[in-house]
């Protein structure tokens, strides 16, 4: 088994800002050279997450808002009477979407649905530029 690793470079708006890394994780597949095994995405970042769904504006809308009713912005949090930067929301929702994806890659082609694209969403309250990690373990 070999494993490879790329990353992709985003610079994101923040409150909950959603970037399609579908095209972005399968070029790395591809120019990885291998044709079956895992790729796993990875955001380093605490107010961040990953997932996947079907990239159309009602989809979208739908999660943004779902993240606004169960986690909303203006709720207090702990952790902004400690630190005081205001994304005390974004940890939460960050933690509940979770840090990582991994899809199975077959014939050097991604194994999502035909409706399915891989999505990062920034929940931060400010614009960041951010890294994710794509690792790819195969042959």
């Amino acid at each position: 088994m070999a494993v490879k690793t790329a990353s992709i470079s985003l610079k994101t708006q923040g409150n909950a800002d959603i970037h399609d890394v579908t095209n972005q994780v399968a070029n790395a597949v591809s120019n990885s050279g291998l044709t079956a095994g895992l790729a796993t995405v990875f955001c380093p970042s605490a107010t961040s997450g990953l997932t996947t769904i079907e990239c159309e504006s009602g989809a979208l809308r739908d999660l943004r808002r779902l993240f606004d009713e169960i986690i909303p912005a203006d709720r207090e949090y702990a952790h902004n009477e400690r630190w005081h930067d205001g994304n005390g929301h974004s940890h939460v929702r960050a933690a509940l979407l979770g840090p990582s994806l991994t899809i199975p890659f077959v014939d050097g082609q991604l194994t999502l649905g035909t409706w399915q694209q891989v999505i990062y969403v920034d929940f931060d309250n400010r614009p960041r530029q951010r890294e994710l990690v794509v690792q790819l373990i195969g042959e």
